[in-house]
């Protein structure tokens, strides 16, 4: 009995002790126009990774402190962000009673504001669009200058692409198989129901996935975690559509255990900011959670979002100079419409289910499922027996006229361009009626088109094995079956399409030889159809370990792709080797991760991180020319990325700062394009051309930089930021070319040449600014308004270089292995010389105010508004070589008169724009 008591007291006595030297902290977190509590609301300590969720009743609480003093953050989404300096005296508990937070209006603003330019939609199948970094509603301002001040110049953060990012729903991956990127259209429009998202910079640790080197986003649909009530918005701008309307409403967990999530909204334009850019877009969303008890939540996820939009031509600076830089050439008129030949439709729904088990107070286990199915289709034009009905096709342009020293044929060409600068559609059409085969179409419009079905599954487990120690471990699983094939759309008052290449005759001319000459109808496949088979399974895991001074992390992963094609036609030309099943191929590997935080002391870090992984080759890179054949790609290996940062960060209540050095190396990457070239392979000269496939291996690239981002509340209303990324991402060794030329293939021949090195080292990676720098102010009244503007530098931008050009073949005579006459080092350097951009700067203003028009009910209702491009710059975003005149003498004479046929391409960012938004909350 004795030792029993003694024992008591003991114990009682370290109990004691330990709550003396380790008070509480508490406090409750409400709306500040409402009054309602907060519900998920995060407070985090910051120098340790001790964090608190507020309950129903907004409350939160720490059962431990460490010693010192220790900054407080209480964030959440839609909500300005809350810092305290707490100081905890031995033996005392801390209640820092009702904290208030501010509806933030800027996140409104900011999430409206992330638009995908009509210039970033490519011309390819694969739908995904190469938007400028990941795309993210946080706090950083670094990052929110690269997303929103910066995006619209394509400004990419560390130079990476966003296949080098993950983004994911729920923790399943959304970045597409094909090439690696998000399709950001899959839930575009349903900003008010994504907004729950985390987001890791670089290879920094994440809960959900290993990540790659340019960081990962996570989408959170779980229906629970929304803020109850109801939003309703209407917004005008003049970018890439013109109104929106959106409308969200959230249940909140009720005493059943029962959430639910419903968003809606429409996006729509008869023209954009670019001539003959319509845009349509519906978009759907709904969540509904069951609690099943305190351990088990099921959570259903549906998302649809369609959207069709009209691209935007790239032009050279001869059709600019011609027509300004608004000028689109995929348009004409029809029926006093204007009607958009370049469409892009995207319908792609996602259905999840979601199984969140929480197994203990430390460990949980969150299990996903989705399926994805729809289509992705890019409108284009098709003709046979008939002119090119490109209004910008060469020879409809003075130029052409110019090279051949038609002084007359130029003007001519230039009054007939001036007064038929876009698609007549109405004589495609009289062509169609009056062919010289009654019934059969000269012209169509077509769809290269792409049906997808992926199966994605994937496990998560996080859990604290000890106070200092935490592991989250995770498995993901994708199958995907993807049938890509040219659908025809549109017969243009014919009543068939002959499904043969004009360019070939007997077996070549055939698309499939177990149908040959067959008779195309609308929506009917035709020219090219094939399955693609995907299957990936991966896993990671990592461990976190967190102590007073240093935080550190370790992460592995390992994954297994295997890719496959599947022929659904017998082409004529590689009659051999494409129709059926053909050789799969399987890639292995692996990833290493890991980082550091030393904690100078509560305000002042140091962050260290570093990784190395091999990665697949996406799926589109893998088959040299999937339309056609087989056949895989020659050389094709993993790729090897190396990724290293290191930064200082301060974190004061009023001033906040980030320095980051960066450096990333990406190996034996992978590049497929298709072109039409002079002087290449089948080719022997003169004014013919060849449609080849180019295939560049052995692609190195080197990026390094550094990022600065500032932060002072000068006072407690008028806010100053600093953001600047100053950057070099070159290739930084020589590639390998070769090219698939079909018109080999068909006379007989291996349609493989091997054009040896490209000489690209030191040559910089196009496409973006590699040097950015922001200043900004803003003034936010306690009335609920305010008022910001930023300007903002960008510079060093470079246009895409052909690979052909820099290769042997191109100052070289293949006939006589001799230097072309006059192909001197000097003079193929100058030709060869990287166009750099001119660099500019743009003025932003914004601006907002939010009302309590109900004192009963709490329902405010507000606006924002903002210009981009107060000064109406114009400005490159990026441009391309054309790979058409393919050596030295071809090229020489292209640019002899000094606007060659063949020029580069460019396109153009938004002049003056705004974006006003009207909402109401209840």
């Amino acid at each position: 009995m004795k030792k029993l008591v003694l024992s008591t007291l003991l114990v009682l006595q370290a109990v004691f002790v330990f709550a003396q030297q380790n008070p509480a902290l508490t406090g409750k977190v409400i709306d500040s126009k409402s009054q309602k509590p907060l519900q998920n609301v995060v407070a985090t300590i910051q120098s340790t990774n001790q964090s608190s969720l507020t309950d129903f009743d907004g409350n939160f609480k720490f059962g431990t402190l460490p010693q010192g003093e220790q900054i407080l953050i209480i964030k959440t989404v839609g909500y300005i962000q809350q810092t305290f300096v707490i100081e905890p005296n031995s033996g005392e508990s801390i209640d820092l009673g009702i904290i208030l937070l501010e509806e933030d209006i800027t996140s409104e603003q900011q999430l409206s504001l992330v638009t995908i330019t009509e210039n970033d939609l490519g011309d390819d199948n694969s739908g995904s669009e190469s938007t400028s970094g990941l795309l993210q509603a946080t706090r950083d301002v670094y990052q929110q200058a690269a997303a929103f001040n910066w995006g619209l110049a394509r400004f990419r953060i560390r130079g990476l692409d966003n296949e080098y990012g993950v983004t994911m729903i729920n923790g399943i991956s959304m970045n597409k198989l094909y090439d690696g990127r998000p399709q950001w259209s899959n839930w575009g429009g349903l900003n008010d129901a994504t907004r729950n998202q985390e987001f890791t910079m670089g290879s920094a640790p994440s809960d959900y996935t290993f990540g790659s080197a340019l960081g990962t986003q996570e989408i959170n649909t779980r229906a629970s975690f929304y803020r109850p009530g109801t939003r309703i918005s209407m917004s005008g701008t003049n970018t890439n559509y013109s109104w929106r309307t959106m409308g969200t409403h959230a249940s909140g967990m009720n005493k059943q255990g029962w959430a639910f999530v419903v968003s809606a909204s429409r996006r729509w334009a008869q023209e954009g900011y670019f001539e003959g850019t319509d845009y349509a877009a519906n978009s759907l969303f709904a969540s509904v959670e069951k609690k099943i008890n305190d351990k088990h939540s099921l959570n259903l996820t549906a998302i649809y979002a369609q959207n069709s939009r009209g691209k935007n031509s790239p032009n050279t600076q001869e059709v600019n100079d011609l027509m300004g830089i608004k000028y689109n050439s995929y348009w004409g008129w029809q029926d006093g419409k204007k009607r958009n030949s370049r469409d892009k439709d995207v319908e792609e729904p996602i259905v999840m289910l979601s199984h969140y088990w929480k197994i203990t107070e430390k460990t949980t286990l969150n299990t996903n499922v989705a399926f994805q199915t729809g289509s992705i289709g890019n409108s284009r034009l098709d003709f046979q027996l008939g002119n090119n009905p490109d209004p910008t096709y060469y020879r409809n342009l003075p130029s052409y006229y110019n090279n051949l020293g038609d002084a007359t044929g130029a003007a001519a060409a230039e009054t007939f361009f001036l007064n038929n600068s876009q698609i007549n559609w109405n004589a495609m059409y009289l062509a169609n009626q009056n062919s010289a085969f009654p019934g059969r179409s000269v012209y169509v419009l077509y769809e290269d088109r792409t049906d997808d079905n992926q199966l994605s599954a994937n496990s998560i487990i996080n859990s604290s094995i000890s106070e200092n120690i935490s592991l989250t471990a995770a498995a993901n699983f994708r199958k995907l079956r993807s049938h890509n094939h040219q659908n025809l759309l549109d017969l243009m008052g014919g009543q068939y399409f002959l499904d043969i290449d004009p360019f070939y005759t007997g077996d070549a001319s055939q698309s499939d030889l177990n149908n040959p000459n067959r008779q195309i109808g609308e929506n009917e496949s035709y020219g090219y159809n094939y399955l693609l088979h995907a299957l990936t399974f991966d896993g990671f895991t990592q461990f976190k370990f967190t102590y007073d001074k240093a935080d550190f992390y370790l992460a592995q992963s390992f994954s297994r792709t295997e890719y496959q094609r599947e022929g659904l036609y017998r082409n004529g030309i590689y009659a051999a080797n494409s129709y059926g099943k053909g050789e799969s191929v399987t890639f292995e590997n692996f990833g290493f991760k890991g980082g550091l935080t030393y904690k100078l002391n509560g305000r002042n870090y140091l962050d260290f991180n570093g990784l190395y992984q091999t990665k697949a080759p996406s799926l589109r890179n893998s088959f040299s020319n999937a339309r056609m054949n087989n056949v895989i790609t020659p050389d094709l290996t993993n790729e090897k990325i190396v990724s290293a940062d290191a930064s200082y960060i301060l974190r004061a209540p009023k001033f906040k700062a980030r320095l980051t050095g960066f450096y990333s190396k990406i190996q034996d990457a992978t590049e497929i394009s298709f072109f039409y070239g002079e002087g290449i392979g089948s080719d022997t000269g003169g004014d013919e051309d060849t449609f080849v496939s180019e295939i560049v291996t052995g692609i190195d690239k080197q990026n390094m930089g550094a990022e600065l981002g500032l932060e002072y509340q000068i006072t407690s209303t008028i806010k100053a930021t600093v953001a600047a990324s100053y950057g070099q991402y070159i290739y930084s060794d020589n590639a390998k070319l070769k090219t698939n030329d079909d018109a080999l293939a068909a006379a007989g021949n291996n349609s493989l040449t091997d054009f040896g090195t490209v000489y690209i080292k030191n040559y910089h990676q196009p496409g973006m600014p590699q040097t950015a720098a922001s200043f900004g102010l803003e003034y936010r009244d306690p009335n609920f308004w305010w008022v910001g503007a930023n300007i903002n530098y960008l510079a060093n931008s470079y246009i895409d270089v052909a690979s052909i050009l820099r290769t042997d073949n191109f100052s070289i005579d293949g006939n006589t292995g001799d230097n072309y006459s006059g192909a001197t080092p000097e003079t193929v350097r100058d030709i060869l010389k990287q166009e750099k951009f001119d660099s500019f700067a743009l003025l932003n203003l914004t601006g907002g105010k939010s009302w309590r028009i109900s004192k009963a009910n709490r329902n405010t209702v507000g606006f924002f508004a903002s210009i981009n491009n107060v000064l109406d710059v114009e400005y490159k975003t990026g441009g391309f070589e054309q790979s058409r005149k393919a050596t030295f003498p071809d090229l020489q004479g292209d640019l002899a008169n000094g606007t060659p046929s063949f020029g580069p391409k460019y396109f153009y960012g938004y002049g003056r724009t705004y974006f006003v938004n009207f909402y109401i909350n209840f």
